[in-house]
């Protein structure tokens, strides 16, 4: 793990960065939270994930600093956490409050997902952020409709900070020059990515697709999938959707890629040469998939759920609990196909975009750090 920088003096002395544990620090949203071209804070390392027998995972999984004890050990000035809390009750999520608390230190929590998309039930997740929102010292989310879903439920004011590239920089023109600028009325090539069959996956998406695909002259679809699911030992193995797959490969106009998990070239290259990529989820909040298609200038298909419609220009189809709806899926193809490619997020326009989310990050620090001192004088005079 790095160690913090030999910097004496309190958080906002001048010359002195703040340090930063993140959970998790090595995610591409966490890099992308750095100022370009100027210092910012320093962010440690993820401390090794181990796993229940104590071997390391060689992943930042299942994240250390969720722990009270080793996070107490770390030299840090404030803990900022993103994802990974699922593994920890609401309890221990108290004593990790508890523990920072004691030490002066202080949490900013960023609410990515007020859903969980790897868990059907919500409860749970509720739970650990009806514990860690209305403790932390500063809070941010993504979109303002998320914001407004924090303030009715914790009565919390959230800063809105958008979500920063996910493609760096400077590669993104790069995959944009490659994409095809599909003119109105030209064939769309629509792709829907399953992955391991997280749980906000929904198994009603890829039949609605073929049924919405056949309907829109000119669809081809592409339907990628995760080998890891065909085991049956998987615990997201499904027969029933392995059947699907089946079916979907026999009918025209569609391939079926199964392939292992893709470091970042070859998954940005499968998702470069769509017109459209559908998110096939059927509950959840945020999305980073639909940042990365922005970044790589392929269009988006986004389900009427959560607030992936604030975070950036999609098209839209219906679902309830009834499931998809098929008509809203055809429309929404044919909108897409009468309309062309839209333009892809502009370079420089992400590259401001960094820059305010940093400075956004900055302020978020500073007044978490001054709100957590006020707190430490306060249990100091009541001793």
């Amino acid at each position: 793990m790095t160690q913090t920088p030999s910097s004496p003096g309190a958080p906002g002395t001048p010359g002195r960065p703040v340090v930063v544990a993140s959970v998790p620090a090595d995610h591409p949203y966490v890099h992308h939270l750095a100022p370009l071209g100027r210092p910012g804070p320093v962010r440690l390392d993820d401390p090794p994930g181990v796993d229940e027998h104590g071997v390391p995972t060689g992943h930042w999984w299942p994240p250390v600093l969720l722990d009270a004890t080793r996070t107490a050990e770390v030299e840090a000035d404030l803990l900022h956490v993103h994802f990974g809390f699922e593994g920890r009750t609401p309890a221990q999520l108290a004593t990790l409050v508890e523990t920072l608390r004691s030490r002066g230190r202080a949490l900013v929590l960023t609410v990515h997902d007020l859903h969980n998309p790897h868990l059907l039930d919500r409860s749970g997740h509720l739970e650990r952020l009806d514990v860690l929102v209305p403790a932390a010292d500063g809070l941010i989310t993504l979109t303002p409709g998320a914001a407004a879903e924090v303030e009715r439920r914790w009565g919390r004011s959230a800063d809105v900070v958008p979500h920063p590239h996910v493609v760096p920089l400077e590669q993104m023109a790069s995959w944009q020059h490659r994409r095809r600028t599909r003119r109105p009325g030209d064939p769309v090539r629509v792709g829907v990515s399953l992955k391991s069959l997280r749980a906000n996956v929904a198994d009603d998406v890829l039949p609605a697709l073929l049924a919405a695909a056949s309907a829109v002259p000119g669809t081809s679809l592409e339907v990628a999938v995760h080998r890891d699911v065909l085991a049956p030992d998987h615990p997201r193995h499904d027969p029933d959707v392995l059947a699907q797959l089946e079916r979907a490969e026999a009918a025209d106009g569609v391939s079926v890629r199964v392939h292992d998990h893709l470091d970042d070239p070859a998954l940005w290259e499968l998702v470069a040469a769509l017109d459209v990529s559908v998110l096939p989820y059927r509950f959840g909040t945020h999305s980073g998939w639909l940042e990365m298609c922005r970044d790589l200038g392929t269009d988006v298909l986004a389900p009427d759920l959560g607030h992936y419609a604030e975070q950036g220009p999609v098209d839209v189809y219906r679902r309830d609990e009834g499931g998809v709806d098929v008509d809203s899926l055809v429309a929404a193809l044919q909108r897409v196909r009468e309309r062309g490619s839209r333009p892809p997020v502009d370079v420089d326009e992400r590259r401001r975009q960094r820059d305010t989310v940093a400075a956004a990050h900055d302020e978020a620090y500073a007044r978490a750090l001054t709100r957590a001192a006020e707190r430490a004088r306060g249990r100091g005079h009541s001793h």
